[in-house]
């Protein structure tokens, strides 16, 4: 899920072929990665042309090269099955879903719970803690980055948890340090949300500042670790949060989705991994099936196809370093991305610029108050961004970026 599925009701369909133009970023990207997968090498040498009706999506981070062809497949296998609900004992797409991911993370099965992409986790995250603190007649508060992804802020606000917002350092990176003075300075339970790749700066905080603090919290500071992005990841310097749990850390909830890397943002299937007992408080607060079986089998289709994990992974990087060589081009300042996407800065005013992209036909980030002349875009298929970074070409000429 992204800020913008708050906001959003209706999203554009995805962008259908038709009006065309040469491009070489696939062979820009092919000579600079060593090569590509053979799903990727099959591309046509010419790209679409964003129009009104179908514009360039760039604003939701999402994953454009859609699901994998296995995922697919899986959906219209079980689609027969559809009328049914989905059971939850031995030996059913439930049941080996969960089982798949605790054996892909050295865990077992109670160290899993299922969610509504991401966002659902948060949310039962959020109410059981707010619960346990109700209960043991203590104060909670949430503690978050200044700038990052707001969905726990927005679940926390209806429970009347104050929010203690800490803003970023000089060079927009978490202050961990202050983070941890208010959790050390609160009579009570704090939630600590970090969002590693962050939204919208796309860096990561590294796994060993992070570590000193998980290490020696105490019981009554509890991490939410959202690693909705956390495998598009390159650099060695961030490591997954789930190591806590193998160690037995209860105070620690590690959220993933399926919703980037995988492209399946749309069926709305994320996960949690933590401690058994952690799992077990937290899923007394889920909703009862908050999972359909189409998003269940696609998921487990998908967590086997390494192939299109691959191509994902590679086609990322590609388009990454194609926005940066035109950025660095430009002169423009831009943050250091881990995600799939980038945060940079613009030229006046962000609304402006929003508008002068939207009758371009592309769709750009929104606002990331109070960074209000920087800019989240997505990073689409290096045939997307071939589009995108000629259109940033352009706006310079004009004087616009």
């Amino acid at each position: 899920m992204t800020s913008s599925d708050i906001i959003k009701q209706n999203t554009p369909k995805n962008i259908q072929r038709r009006d065309i133009l040469k491009t070489s970023g696939l062979l820009f990207g092919s000579l600079l990665l060593g090569g590509l997968p053979s799903a990727l090498e099959a591309k046509p040498d010419k790209i679409i042309k964003p129009t009104q009706q179908n514009p360039l999506i760039l604003d939701s981070n999402e994953n454009s090269l859609g699901m994998s062809p296995k995922a697919k497949e899986a959906i219209l296998e079980e689609i027969p099955n559809a009328f049914r609900y989905l059971r939850y004992d031995e030996h059913t797409i439930w049941m080996d879903l969960i089982e798949t991911l605790g054996t892909n993370f050295n865990l077992k099965k109670e160290n899993i719970i299922l969610g509504n992409g991401s966002s659902g986790t948060i949310h039962s995250t959020i109410q059981a803690l707010a619960a346990k603190a109700t209960q043991a007649k203590i104060p909670i508060q949430l503690i978050v980055p200044e700038l990052t992804f707001e969905l726990a802020q927005y679940y926390a606000k209806p429970l009347n948890i104050p929010i203690v917002k800490v803003a970023l350092d000089d060079e927009m990176n978490f202050d961990l340090k202050k983070m941890h003075q208010s959790a050390d300075n609160f009579k009570g339970l704090s939630i600590v949300y970090i969002c590693n790749p962050n939204n919208p700066t796309g860096t990561i905080t590294p796994s060993t500042k992070l570590d000193k603090w998980i290490e020696k919290a105490p019981s009554n500071t509890f991490f939410m670790i959202d690693e909705a992005y956390g495998e598009f990841v390159q650099d060695p310097e961030f490591k997954s949060a789930t190591n806590w749990i193998k160690k037995g850390k209860k105070n620690l909830i590690v959220i993933k989705t399926f919703s980037k890397i995988y492209a399946l943002a749309g069926l709305r299937i994320g996960y949690g991994i933590a401690m058994k007992d952690t799992i077990d408080h937290i899923n007394q607060f889920a909703e009862v099936d908050n999972i359909n079986s189409l998003a269940a089998a696609a998921a487990l289709a998908s967590l086997k196809d390494k192939v299109f994990f691959q191509k994902s992974f590679k086609s990322n990087q590609i388009a990454r370093k194609m926005l940066e060589n035109t950025l660095n081009e430009l002169k423009i300042k831009y943050l250091p991305s881990q995600a799939n996407f980038l945060f940079y800065q613009i030229k006046g005013d962000l609304k402006t610029y929003q508008k002068r992209m939207k009758d371009s036909h592309i769709l750009v980030g929104r606002e990331f108050p109070p960074y209000l002349n920087w800019n989240r875009i997505s990073l689409g298929t290096p045939d997307e961004m071939e589009i995108f970074t000629a259109t940033l070409k352009s706006f310079r000429k004009k004087g616009w970026i």
